[in-house]
């Protein structure tokens, strides 16, 4: 039976030493929560740092660990103090995290973390290959281990493997300045499924994929080598029912057994009835814009005064990372903030900011969800925050206000929160007086909105979802038709060709029998293709047809004295063999002068684009263009065109790297279907490599050999990986 294996830097449990006694505590994170389904299914194991170096498990109790994590169903990658500095502190908490997060000011380059980021990452392989059955299905989490999915596709290319970004994917300007780019990016391609938190992280990984490592792709579907990778997102949600439950719980509590930190606020909203609480959490990081609110707050009392005394921060940060510099400065630099805040503003029965360093048990937690009109969450750059949506469950009278920063992730889809630039003070300051006088009725109808999505879409149904995705993946790769042509085909091909009595090629022209060039009139054919087919069309009892995009006057210039059979325009004219030109298809051509200007104006606009204009078609090619600009003025001509055309009987062909309008009758299909009609042939091989060809394939009988140049969704039934294998192939045959 087949498992799922979750692998994250971290097991889900806390585990701590008395002596030689070891305690084993389950965790209660998010991705502890979100995995606890996928965790529990069937034989499921998770893999991943215990939380103790091996320098602090006690002489002769390692497997003391490893049999109280089997009992877990976890198994622990053993990683040093060493590895810890290195590999986590180092390479990714002072390299990627601030990179990912746009903090490029605070990025260490440092070729020891480095060195340590991949050792460890291979002993996570190690671990992973040893316990990883046939088939089995890997899930693995987070900026700690981007090198891991291609390490296990090395070793294990029977495995379906998915990857989850927690954090942000920077834009491919910010990405390309870390001097191991291909291999972090290389590491990423070895899953089946990229998932992150939104959209736009999405848009960023694929515009690095195709800007650093060329790689073509077709919607969210990255084509690399022999594999397709889909990239997609799945906003990660909370437990819902557990938070909302806990503030339910909260409400029936006696007053004698609430909590401290509650009774203190009950008591200040006794005294002061007016009194209304905006609350922050976080992290103690420099992501989360700690300073940037306290300073916005600040600027909120200045510029509406009236507010002085009536309305309190209640900040609590959670230490982190206690023992790196750039969070030293951040805990100093807001304790003087707040200080000098509480110290200026302050009077005997105010105080504006309360602040807590410090971690809170849950049910504290829960208490200040409960007690705050209003919750400010502006990190400067956040890959999703689930306190915005802790808040929201928390709202048992959906009341409430929540102010968020535009530049978490939790944005994109709490789109009824009043969301702010977190740099903006005066934005943030309107926004909180917006919020603190907002009326009953727009409170709740603004919260119920969120409480239904983020009830509907929580943590369960986050992991279900990309599993789902993940498994979606692997069926269309199980149930591809195309076969790669290896020496089996290659020889059982021979001697059927060889047997034959007469025999058909199709053959594309560009991206299949020569490669793709900038310029289209330098891919002109060389000597030994000219060899290669002459060899093929000696034969008389061999038909070679070259069915191309090409014009009339370019193949005639390069084969007019050849003994093939010509199709030029993909299906207009025809020149079989021994015979003159003749047309498959009387065209008119006036609908260029309609067409011709908006081209025009796209290429004026798109450097490195250019027109072709064919005697039945007009070609707009961008592959010189910039690739992100160039694929978004193709979604834009297309669109004008799809409009423009609709009722004038022509379409929109879109080929590699260029779009191209032509006739609606017009069809490579059409021609293979006549000329398959006009002779009774024993061997047909038909070769493509765009979906102009994808007709011709569709359109042939089942005996035909029909190939596709590169793994991609094809009614081919074979493939080969590039277009030198497409010669290899011919060779094969002529010899």
């Amino acid at each position: 039976m087949n498992k799922t294996i979750i692998i994250s830097n971290r097991l889900p449990v806390d585990l701590s030493f008395n002596d030689i006694t070891l305690n084993v505590k389950s965790s209660v994170g998010g991705l502890a929560t979100g995995m606890k389904s996928v965790h529990a299914d069937g034989n499921g194991i998770w893999i991943g740092w215990s939380g103790l170096t091996e320098e602090e498990i006690p002489a002769g109790r390692h497997h003391v660990v490893d049999e109280a994590l089997r009992g877990k169903k976890c198994i622990r990658v053993p990683l040093t103090q060493y590895d810890l500095d290195n590999y986590y502190y180092g390479f990714s908490n002072k390299a990627l995290w601030p990179l990912f997060h746009y903090f490029q000011a605070y990025t260490e380059f440092e070729l020891v973390h480095w060195e340590s980021y991949k050792e460890v990452n291979r002993k996570f392989a190690d671990i992973v290959i040893a316990n990883a059955g046939q088939g089995d299905t890997i899930w693995i989490h987070d900026y700690q281990l981007l090198l891991l999915p291609q390490l296990l596709r090395e070793k294990r290319p029977d495995l379906t493997i998915g990857f989850f970004l927690h954090i942000p994917f920077p834009s491919y300007e910010l990405f390309r300045t870390c001097p191991w780019r291909d291999e972090l990016l290389q590491g990423m391609l070895g899953a089946d499924l990229l998932g992150f938190h939104t959209y736009d992280y999405v848009r960023h990984f694929i515009s690095t994929a195709t800007r650093i490592a060329g790689l073509e792709v077709r919607f969210n579907e990255i084509t690399y080598g022999e594999r397709t990778i889909k990239a997609d997102f799945f906003p990660m949600g909370i437990d819902y029912g557990r938070y909302h439950g806990a503030a339910i719980e909260h409400e029936r509590r006696p007053v004698n057994s609430r909590s401290e930190i509650m009774q203190n606020i009950e008591s200040h909203n006794i005294s002061y009835a007016d009194s209304r609480l905006i609350l922050s959490i976080d992290r103690m990081d420099y992501t989360k814009g700690i300073p940037n609110r306290i300073k916005a707050f600040e600027y909120f009392l200045e510029k509406y005064p009236e507010y002085k005394g009536k309305v309190r921060l209640v900040m609590l940060s959670v230490p982190s990372r206690e023992n790196v510099s750039q969070y030293q400065k951040l805990k100093r630099e807001t304790d003087e903030l707040v200080g000098r805040i509480n110290g200026r503003l302050a009077t005997i029965n105010w105080t504006p900011i309360w602040y807590f360093y410090r971690s809170m048990p849950f049910d504290d937690l829960i208490d200040l969800y409960v007690a705050s009109d209003v919750a400010l969450i502006t990190p400067i750059r956040d890959g999703m925050n689930l306190v915005a949506k802790e808040y929201i469950a928390t709202r048992t009278k959906s009341d409430g206000v929540l102010v968020l920063s535009e530049m978490a992730g939790a944005a994109k889809e709490l789109h009824e929160a009043l969301l702010v630039n977190p740099n903006n003070f005066e934005q943030v300051a309107d926004s909180l007086k917006y919020a603190l006088e907002m009326p009953l009725a727009e409170q709740q109808s603004r919260m119920e909105a969120l409480q239904k999505r983020v009830s509907r879409y929580d943590v369960e149904r986050w992991s279900s979802a990309f599993i789902k995705s993940l498994q979606e993946t692997k069926d269309v790769v199980t149930q591809t038709q195309a076969v790669k042509v290896g020496s089996d085909f290659m020889d059982a091909t021979a001697s059927h060709y060889k047997n034959a009595g007469k025999r058909l090629f199709l053959l594309d022209y560009d991206g299949t029998l020569v490669g793709f060039k900038n310029i289209p009139s330098e891919a002109s054919p060389d000597a030994q293709l000219y060899e290669l087919l002459d060899s093929l069309a000696a034969d008389d009892r061999t038909e070679v047809v070259i069915i191309s995009g090409r014009d009339r006057a370019t193949l005639e210039q390069w084969f007019g004295n050849k003994n093939y059979t010509i199709v030029t325009d993909h299906g207009v004219w025809l020149r079989k063999k021994g015979h003159d030109w003749s047309a498959i298809e009387r065209l008119k051509t006036d609908w260029k002068e309609k067409v011709r200007p908006i081209m025009e104006n796209f290429t004026d606009s798109t450097p490195g684009s250019f027109i072709e204009e064919k005697e039945f078609s007009l070609a707009w090619h961008y592959r010189r263009a910039d690739r992100d600009l160039g694929a978004q003025r193709t979604l834009e001509l297309k669109h004008v065109l799809t409009e423009l055309l609709a009722n004038n009987s022509l379409s929109v062909l879109e080929g590699n790297k260029v779009l191209e309008i032509k006739s609606s009758s017009i069809s490579k299909g059409r021609v293979a279907a006549r000329l398959t009609a006009d002779e009774d042939y024993g061997f047909i091989m038909a070769i493509g490599d765009d979906w102009t060809d994808e007709f011709m394939f569709e359109e042939l009988p089942d005996t035909a050999y029909t190939i596709k140049v590169g793994n991609v969704k094809t009614a081919a039934r074979n493939f080969v990986s590039e277009q030198a294998e497409v010669r290899k192939l011919l060779s094969y045959l002529a010899r």
